[in-house]
């Protein structure tokens, strides 16, 4: 997992080329104004997602894992948190929708979580030994523009 702001004046030079676009593919664009919805920006190596999303109590969220794509999370919006932790292989799979969406639910245990807070201009990245659940509620719930750009993994 790495956490950033594109606000900062960081270098991102040893990160993967591929991270390394996606990155600055947040740097470099509007995304408040872009409309919400999937977006190619590598055919299917690198896809855009736009979305508007209300943030909920923890209690209401499946914590998640992906294995094709790596998630680089962006709040373009508002406020949330996000708990993450390692995937250790003992975790009770809630539902699998591998083929179809590339994501994994598990069921909801008593794993000690970490928590991201994160400010708008915050970016997680998420690789498959990753579990994080988005969108938990910050000081209040609010509708936040959260930008997720999926890496496939074999580009690394």
């Amino acid at each position: 997992m790495i956490f950033g702001n594109v606000k900062c004046n960081e270098n991102i030079s040893s990160y993967p080329k591929a991270i390394q676009k996606a990155i600055n593919y947040l740097k470099e664009n509007d995304l408040v104004a872009m409309e919400p919805g999937r977006y190619e920006l590598d055919g299917d190596n690198m896809i855009l997602q736009v979305l508007d999303v209300e943030t909920t109590e923890r209690s209401n969220l499946r914590p998640e894992v992906h294995r094709t794509y790596i998630d680089v999370q962006f709040l373009a919006k508002g406020k949330e948190k996000i708990g993450y932790y390692p995937d250790k292989g003992n975790n009770e799979i809630d539902e699998e929708l591998l083929e179809a969406r590339d994501i994994i639910f598990y069921k909801n245990n008593n794993t000690r979580e970490t928590y991201l807070e994160m400010e708008e201009g915050s970016y997680a990245i998420f690789y498959p030994h990753d579990v994080h659940i988005p969108a938990i509620i910050k000081d209040e719930s609010m509708v936040i523009r959260k930008i997720v750009i999926k890496v496939k993994v074999s580009t690394l």
